[in-house]
């Protein structure tokens, strides 16, 4: 009986400190998931910028809907844009419209990058061009070749 009293002891003693044991685990288990948790979502925090505070410098548009127009807008942020077309062959068959233009940003990096293109009967000719700070990233190439 004695040694019956003693393996019950042992097994209760046992068990008690696996359940310690346990709870020590969880809780550092929930310190971990929490600190990941702020991790993530310091992570996927969006980049601060100053784009609330961007303003139109100029803005013009001279579209009266009879084939040629022409647009352009700056912003104070580097961004900016211009376009002009001409109707060509108005009325014959073989209609259509030849497209002029460019468009301007600053990116993340602080660079600048320009893009003119043309679009008419030969297609989307883009030319990009990029102030001080590299080449141009290829993904932003290919992004305007289609």
């Amino acid at each position: 009986m004695k040694s019956r009293a003693r393996y019950k002891d042992r097994i209760s003693c046992e068990i008690r400190h696996f359940t310690v044991s346990i709870r020590e685990n969880s809780t550092s288990n929930m310190k971990l998931i929490v600190a990941l948790c702020l991790v993530a979502v310091a992570v996927a925090a969006p980049p601060r910028s100053n784009s609330g505070n961007v303003e139109i410098v100029r803005f013009d548009n001279d579209n009266i809907g009879l084939g040629n127009y022409k647009y352009g807008f700056e912003l104070t942020d580097g961004t900016g844009a211009e376009q002009q077309a001409e109707l060509r062959n108005e009325g014959k068959e073989d209609e259509s419209i030849a497209v002029r233009g460019s468009f301007t940003w600053v990116g993340p990096d602080g660079v600048s990058y320009r893009v003119t293109y043309t679009a008419d009967d030969n297609g989307y000719q883009p030319t990009i061009e990029q102030g001080s700070g590299g080449a141009v990233p290829p993904a932003v190439v290919a992004s305007f070749l289609g």
